[in-house]
């Protein structure tokens, strides 16, 4: 099980993130939560990159707070600086794996996978980026300052994150020359978070083990080749 631990940001600020502890000298994995905070679920996400090798560290965004009801973690997301959480949580987040980490990366899911998009931008420490069907909007995305590798995981039938919208960022993607693999995934919205199955919260969401599996095995592929490489 991990720990938590307090992250000092670039303006001095702090804040607490969750720690997964992998193997001494492990690549880093910085892990932006859903909307939802930094429940179960994401802890799970950090357990698996350290199982798989990493060291996994979750900002703790929403300072102690989490939902379980839709409405509440919109409150929640809407009440979030996406600029401040991306240029000093997350990027305080990767220099402090920095300290131990040889190379360090970023992934995030939904509301974490627009994080994610942003940090690219914003987050020159870090080494590379998976994007999990989310994204900000796209006029706040300057691809020209993406320097890392980045790849996406998107779901043809997101009733959140409409295609359109994929295919705008990726034609930005294309046009500053922004090293960029995506996949798109005959699935619904959140089709890797496990608790999205059954009657869910939101009606749109469902969870898919395999293309879970398959996205994930991209994942684990291109973060190895990028950050122990």
């Amino acid at each position: 099980m991990g720990t938590t631990i307090t992250c000092t940001r670039p303006d001095g600020g702090t804040f607490d993130a969750y720690l997964a502890q992998g193997p001494a000298g492990a690549p880093g994995v910085v892990v932006i939560q859903e909307w939802w905070g930094l429940n179960d679920q994401i802890r799970g996400v950090a357990e698996r990159l350290a199982l798989a090798g990493f060291t996994a560290l979750i900002p703790d965004l929403y300072r102690g707070k989490s939902a379980v009801e839709a409405e509440e973690a919109h409150h929640l997301m809407e009440g979030l600086d996406f600029g401040q959480a991306a240029q000093q949580d997350i990027r305080g987040a990767v220099q402090h794996l920095r300290q131990t980490c040889p190379k360090v990366g970023v992934t995030g899911f939904c509301m974490g996978g627009a994080l994610t998009v942003l940090a690219s931008t914003m987050v020159p420490e870090a080494d590379a980026g998976v994007v999990w069907y989310g994204f900000p909007p796209i006029d706040f995305v300057d691809a020209s300052k993406i320097r890392m590798p980045v790849m996406a995981h998107w779901a043809t039938q997101d009733a959140a994150f409409a295609m359109s919208g994929v295919d705008a960022l990726e034609a930005k993607f294309q046009a500053a020359g922004v090293r960029y693999t995506g996949h798109r995934y005959l699935a619904h919205h959140a089709f890797a978070n496990e608790t999205a199955q059954g009657p869910n919260r939101l009606g749109m969401t469902q969870y898919d083990a395999a293309w879970a599996q398959i996205a994930w095995d991209r994942t684990f592929a291109f973060f190895g080749r990028h950050l122990q490489g």
